[in-house]
């Protein structure tokens, strides 16, 4: 046998953890339920197995790195009683029942669950606020109306599948170094089902659905924002013959406000206001959401203030209450004025002080002309 630590990929140094880590990894990619078209892929997974065996026994482990043989250890079962072979090996090793790393055991036979289904919808900022309907539209597999979804024509039933006895799944029992292996496999007579039908439905030919264009109404609740997914169970395509559906995902697109940018669950509104509204305060109506408000700003606001409205932003999508809805103004500098309106403000300058001088009239042109006499 080749070098243990070498057929497990790791370091004689390695670690337990490491040792277990690249065996899962290692046996995942060999299992031989994942490599159908390869003949080798069983030797090589029951040698990861023998590997890990010893080495994952630390005074095995001890004497190998002694004596550097595996001879005469008992390489049978590397989990210990109730993994009888491969098929549950691969479940213990990657989450079937007992497995040292938890999970759920898969389980054979009976009708398959069908497929999720995914959908994009698209509503109105408003409506994502405040909840809203919306129809969206699959294609989709749902049961045959003539069969009832069995699959079977009207006046006979499917039949237990004779070859795995209605399990869905056939297993094989074989002798090897390692002690008794067992495989498991899907039933080639009936596709892992469980049943066989002999006299299939002519509208669906035995599958026991059909596919098409169904609307369902989605009910989106408020507070939902731009890129949410809401998930419908049971709205996605049945599975053949009678088998569970999926679910249906929905993910909504929302459309953006003319006015209102959202952060989070608060809203925020830039609004311009005039130099003097700024100067002297001015209460302004300003429609919200929920209808038309008073917005007092007080005089001496500077350009970038923000004021707080409470309670007037987004509902919490998780719970009570709503966001806020932060008002920011813009004081803006007129850019063109008539000679009174001009006049009137060298007239305020003067007042407060301010120099008027224009463009290339300041102090070092003063200077200047003082030196040429003027």
């Amino acid at each position: 046998m080749a070098d243990l630590y070498e057929i497990l990929e790791v370091s004689h140094d390695a670690s337990m953890d490491e040792i277990k880590r690249n065996y899962r990894r290692l046996a995942r990619e060999c299992h031989p339920d994942a490599n159908p078209d390869d003949p080798g892929a069983e030797a090589r997974f029951k040698e990861l197995a023998a590997a890990y065996e010893v080495l994952s026994d630390p005074d095995k482990r001890s004497r190998y790195d002694r004596f550097g043989s595996a001879d005469g250890f008992d390489v049978g079962d590397p989990f210990g009683s109730g993994v009888s072979g491969l098929g549950d090996l691969f479940d213990a090793v990657f989450g079937g029942a007992g497995s040292p790393f938890g999970g759920v055991r898969r389980t054979a036979g009976g009708p398959r669950r069908g497929p999720d289904l995914e959908a994009v919808a698209t509503i109105e900022f408003n409506d994502a606020v405040f909840g809203t309907q919306t129809d969206v539209t699959v294609r989709t597999a749902t049961a045959c109306e003539d069969c009832g979804g069995s699959g079977a024509e009207a006046g006979s039933s499917p039949e237990t599948c004779t070859e795995c006895g209605g399990s869905g799944e056939v297993r094989m029992v074989r002798q090897s170094v390692l002690g008794q292996i067992v495989t498991a496999a899907a039933c080639r007579r009936c596709g892992g089902l469980g049943q066989t039908i002999a006299s299939p439905c002519p509208t669906c030919g035995g599958d026991g659905c059909w596919v098409g264009d169904k609307t369902y109404t989605v009910d989106v609740p408020r507070g939902v924002d731009h890129g949410s997914t809401l998930r419908l169970t049971g709205r996605g395509a049945v599975g053949p013959r009678g088998g569970p559906p999926g679910d249906l995902y929905v993910h909504l697109q929302v459309t953006p406000h003319e006015r209102f940018v959202r952060e989070g669950d608060d809203l925020v509104e830039r609004i311009p206001i005039g130099f003097a509204q700024a100067a002297l305060g001015v209460k302004l109506p300003l429609e919200t959401l929920d209808g038309w408000e008073d917005l007092v700003v007080p005089r001496g606001t500077q350009s970038g203030a923000s004021f707080r409205l409470k309670g007037r932003g987004v509902p919490h999508l998780s719970g009570r209450g709503r966001g806020d809805l932060l008002v920011v103004v813009d004081v803006e500098t007129p850019t063109k004025l008539s000679d009174e309106e001009a006049e009137l403000l060298r007239q305020y300058a003067l007042l407060r002080g301010e120099d008027l001088s224009a463009p290339g009239e300041g102090l070092l042109s003063k200077v200047k002309s003082v030196f040429q006499g003027g």
